[in-house]
């Protein structure tokens, strides 16, 4: 079983691991010391604009300006007047210096680049994500593919957004009902509203909106149907979850447990180890392979080493195993540690062609779970393999690790002999300089014993050439690679105390007395205008999905045989109204009577028609209503009740339909099995067309051809 794991019990850091059984497949890890600012949405000025990059530098209120391009300024941030002239409007003609802008953080700060910008705000719902100032974009999710890919955009067609705002289906929106959707973007428009009117309130720049911490992030975006426990282990965590699911998805409300055991949660699930190896740069695989990891300035590098791996016949078949375990574990590697950018995989060479296919096969297939943009190459004639990942958030080692003081971050030092070398030879270059009285070096201990035994003749050498004198002072508190020379002039040297030692230039330690740690744990910089913003209205009641038609045969041999169909075989309550299958009644059931779901009394009597006398079938429209896309009432075949849309609530039996519902006429849902009322069905036949341009997203948040 899967399950989602949130360790809070230390207040710097909050972990949170996506397992399968006892496999660590996800990891997400937010140190409080680290203040995260993607998404957050700020409202800042202009302080440079430079044509030469097409882009302009913002101050939002960070210690480094943000990055803003050209490409990402909306149109309603332009000079009224940029244009008018015709012919490609420039960035200097498009805004001003001190110029005020609502921006979104889109990537984090890295090294020395200062953090990307865009005017082109979204906001993320549990199931929508809204683009108030993008009407061109939107759309369904990349990840969602074939029939529900359909189904959404109906069911987005059918949604009251405004003309001047984009919107796109996340993959959590398949299966729901029209009402979930509506409430979602109900909340988001909402949001907006109190964002903007904030955003005036303030001269920039400020914060305006701060986005949601990584326990709510969490459930928000990971939560899906295949998990089954979601366990916390602390208590305010806990309640802080909850209040979030209650308000939220509280049909996951089950889900949510307080995890209370004496042996801390990812020990629990045998997971603390495989974070750990997600630090390391080997990773050792079962067959006795291992997998290198390097992060450069430019890219990822990533070796396959064959070691110990001996579980082939031959050493093609033992190249082609450790390269396909390779490849699944790179995939989960990529996911633990968040890398980004590009990557290159170097496979263990392998003649035959259908085995590097089948490796690259295996590869593409394990990258398939990643939430992550990701584009894969080919291996090429040297055994390379180039791939590109998006960079979703900071890497696990920009979180949780450090540059090395001694080396920084080489991952390698200077040896003892190299090192006295080099010294020896900056100390004639200093004793060839005129006025030169005396050079002092200090250096570690190790390097200043080399010099003074190994290299006492050239130093003597160097004395007597330059008429000079030398001092080697070694210093305990120094480390390789670090050293200092000094050049004292013939007029220094002069005015120095005589009683001054050499001992006496070392520098005492630093005491090693114990420091009171200060802790890590730190408000935010600035608190947000907006925040704690509630929806309106609660959460619509969770729709059952319906059960799906067979396949293309099935809902074939239904259309031409009607009353033949596989009655046996396929539930009542799989049809959708956009299908072409009609089925006969179940044993039993009555007709839908004036007032009932099934439609009115003229309905009904057209249902008593056949099929013949009602010439062709015609497909259902949405109605545009607030309510949230409700389907046109209309009997199908053989005097059934009308299925719902997929997503919506599976029908009731023709009998407690007739039976549940007042016999006035009154359009009012019968209860389901659980006595909570089913979703409401319009008998308006007002439909509203879907919108030009609204399916135009292949990925969440990111708008592109659908």
């Amino acid at each position: 079983m899967k399950r989602m794991l949130m360790n809070a019990t230390q207040p710097e850091e909050l972990r949170v691991a996506m397992v399968d059984g006892q496999r660590l497949y996800d990891l997400d890890i937010e140190a409080v010391s680290r203040e995260q600012k993607k998404s957050n949405i700020y409202k800042g000025k202009v302080t440079r604009v430079e044509p030469s990059l097409e882009a302009a530098f913002i101050d939002y209120g960070s210690g480094r300006h943000g990055f803003l391009p050209f490409k990402e300024i909306a149109r309603s941030n332009f000079d009224p007047a940029a244009g008018e002239g015709g012919g490609r409007i420039q960035i200097k003609d498009a805004i001003h210096e001190g110029q005020e802008l609502l921006v979104q953080v889109d990537k984090e700060e890295r090294g020395n680049k200062g953090a990307a910008l865009t005017t082109f705000i979204s906001l993320a719902g549990r199931y929508l994500v809204l683009m108030p100032n993008n009407p061109r974009a939107g759309g369904v999710s990349r990840r969602i593919e074939g029939e529900d890919r359909q189904l959404l955009r109906d069911a987005v067609s059918a949604l009251d957004i405004p003309e001047d705002m984009g919107l796109i289906v996340r993959t959590a929106g398949v299966g729901r009902a029209a009402e979930e959707l509506q409430w979602d973007l109900d909340y988001l428009l909402h949001l907006w509203e109190v964002i903007s009117k904030a955003a005036t309130e303030r001269p920039a720049p400020f914060l305006v909106f701060q986005e949601s911490n990584l326990m709510i992030r969490a459930l928000r975006d990971y939560l899906s149907g295949d998990i089954g426990e979601i366990l916390i282990d602390q208590p305010e965590a806990y309640q802080q979850a909850r209040d979030f699911v209650e308000q939220v998805m509280p049909q996951n409300l089950g889900k949510l447990k307080h995890y209370q055991d004496g042996v801390p949660l990812f020990t629990r699930f045998q997971i603390e180890s495989q974070i750990e190896s997600a630090f390391q740069r080997v990773v050792q695989l079962p067959s006795g392979g291992a997998v290198v990891i390097d992060r450069t300035e430019a890219l990822v590098s990533i070796d396959i080493n064959s070691a110990r791996a001996t579980k082939g016949s031959d050493i093609e078949e033992t190249a082609l195993q450790t390269n396909l375990e390779a490849s699944e574990e790179i995939a989960r590697q990529l996911r633990l540690r968040d890398l980004g950018g590009l990557i290159v995989i170097d496979f263990i060479d392998m003649s035959p062609v259908r085995n590097q296919r089948e490796v690259e096969n295996r590869l593409r297939e394990s990258l398939k779970a990643d939430r992550a943009r990701v584009q894969v190459g080919r291996i090429s004639r040297f055994g390379l393999l180039e791939m590109s990942r998006q960079r979703l958030r900071p890497s696990l080692g920009e979180i949780a690790l450090e540059v090395c003081p001694r080396c920084n971050g080489q991952g390698s030092i200077r040896g003892v002999e190299s090192l006295a070398l080099s010294i020896l030879r900056l100390l004639e270059e200093q004793a060839m300089k005129e006025h030169t009285g005396r050079v002092v070096v200090t250096v570690p201990v190790n390097v200043g014993t080399y010099l003074l035994n190994e290299k006492r003749d050239a130093l003597g050498e160097i004395e007597q050439r330059h008429r000079i004198s030398i001092l080697v002072v070694p210093d305990p508190s120094l480390e390789t690679p670090r050293f200092e020379v000094r050049r004292v002039r013939t007029d220094e040297l002069a005015a120095e105390p005589a009683a001054h030692f050499s001992y006496q230039m070392v520098r005492p330690p630093e005491s090693t007395a114990a420091k009171p740690a200060s802790s890590t744990v730190r408000e935010p910089a600035e608190a947000p205008a907006v925040h704690n913003v509630a929806p309106r209205a609660p959460t619509p009641a969770a729709a059952v999905p319906a059960q799906r038609d067979g396949g293309f045969l099935q809902r074939l041999w239904s259309t031409l045989f009607p009353h033949d169909g596989d009655r046996d075989n396929t539930p009542d309550t799989a049809s959708r109204p956009d299908e072409g299958a009609t089925r006969a009644p179940a044993s039993g059931a009555r007709r839908p009577t004036s007032g009932a779901r099934g439609g009115t009394g003229s309905g009904a009597s057209r249902a008593a028609r056949t099929p013949e006398s009602r010439g062709p079938r015609r497909r259902p429209r949405r109605s545009g209503t607030q309510g949230g896309g409700r389907v046109a009432d209309r009997p199908a075949e053989g005097g059934r009740a009308p299925q719902p849309a997929e997503g919506g609530r599976a029908p009731q039996d023709a009998n407690r339909s007739a039976s549940s519902v007042p016999g006035n006429g009154a359009n009012v849902p019968a209860p389901d099995a659980a006595g909570a009322p089913s979703a409401p069905v319009s008998t308006s036949p007002s439909a509203r067309p879907p919108r030009e341009g609204r399916d135009t997203g292949t990925g969440e948040g990111t708008p592109s051809t659908g």
